[in-house]
This record gives C-alpha cells, structure tokens and sequence, in this order.
C-alpha cells in the first residue's frame, strides 16, 4: 500500500476507535448527568466556546429603548414577575432552592463578581432571548415581547447603579 493509503487508514481507525471508545464511555455511565457531579474535563471551556460563538453576532447590538427609570422599573417587574428571580435572585435575597439544584448553578445577577453589568447588552438580550442550551436558561422569545426583552437587557447591564425605584421593586 502507498503512503497514503497507510495515512488515511490510520486516521479513519484512530477516528472510529475514538468514537467508539467515546460510545462506551458514555453508555457504560462514563457521563453522568446528575446535577451534583463534577463537570467533565474541558465541558466548560467548550461549553463557554459554543456559547461565544452563537450570540458573537449579537455583540454590538444596541438597546433601541431609552434610559430611564420607567423602563428599568419595567424590567425589575418582569424580572420578578417571569422567573428570572427564582433562579438569579434579587438583590441581598439567599441563593434559591431552586438554584442550589441547578447545573451549571445561576449566576446571582445583583451579586458582585456574578453581574453580567460588563457584557455588552446584544450579548444580555441574545441570551435572554434564546436562552442556554445545557444550562437551564430557557429562552424568552416566545414569551416576552422585543421591549420587555431590552428592558431586562437594560437593568441587569445597570445592575449595580439602579435607582431606588427599580431597586424596591426588586426586593419587595
């Protein structure tokens, strides 16, 4: 046999002997999918590629709505009103039960370290939109409306500078 042939024959074997080994693996418990178990290695540095290049598009989308307290008030009610606070949390609220369960764990949107304050706001309504495959982050577009949608996007990108009337509505 020529080169060649010896090369692709050896990369046809190492790729089948891989995904068959992959196979086993993962029908032999390898995987488990329990919310407590540790993550695989490298599961998040690709799960973290996947979701950079999904809503890169989005990146430099803009809010089209103004800001003003009437629609960050807006937002903190939808936020309280549609789930988003049983999962994230409001400001200086305990973790969730509900949360404590999840895998990945929500991050805690008012908390320092955990806002998503620094990421442009295409990125915010991208995710509030279509959500986080594998994460439980469920996707909004069927459920709330473009405006909602960006004014969600808008007090969570101005989470740790709400006024007082976005902030009570939130933890009231």
């Amino acid at each position: 046999m020529s080169r060649l042939r010896w090369f692709i024959f050896g990369v046809v074997s190492v790729v089948v002997i891989g995904l068959g080994g992959g196979y086993l693996f993962v029908t032999s418990g390898g995987v488990s999918l329990d919310t407590a178990a540790p993550p695989l290695p490298f599961e998040r540095t690709l799960a973290d590629l996947a979701l950079k290049a999904s809503y890169a598009p989005s990146v430099n989308q803009q809010n089209p709505l103004p800001l003003t307290d009437a629609n960050l008030l807006a937002g903190a009610q939808v936020y309280k009103g549609q789930q988003c606070a049983m999962c994230h949390g409001t400001p200086g609220e305990a973790q969730t039960a509900i949360a404590r369960g999840m895998f990945p764990v929500p991050p805690r949107l008012f908390e320092s370290g955990e806002t998503v304050t620094d990421d442009p706001e295409g990125v915010t309504f991208w995710k509030i939109t279509h959500g986080i495959r594998l994460s439980g982050m469920p996707g909004f577009a069927k459920t709330l409306s473009d405006a909602e949608r960006w004014q969600l996007t808008m007090l969570l990108a101005h989470a740790n500078k709400l006024p007082p009337v976005a902030r009570v509505a939130l933890v009231r």
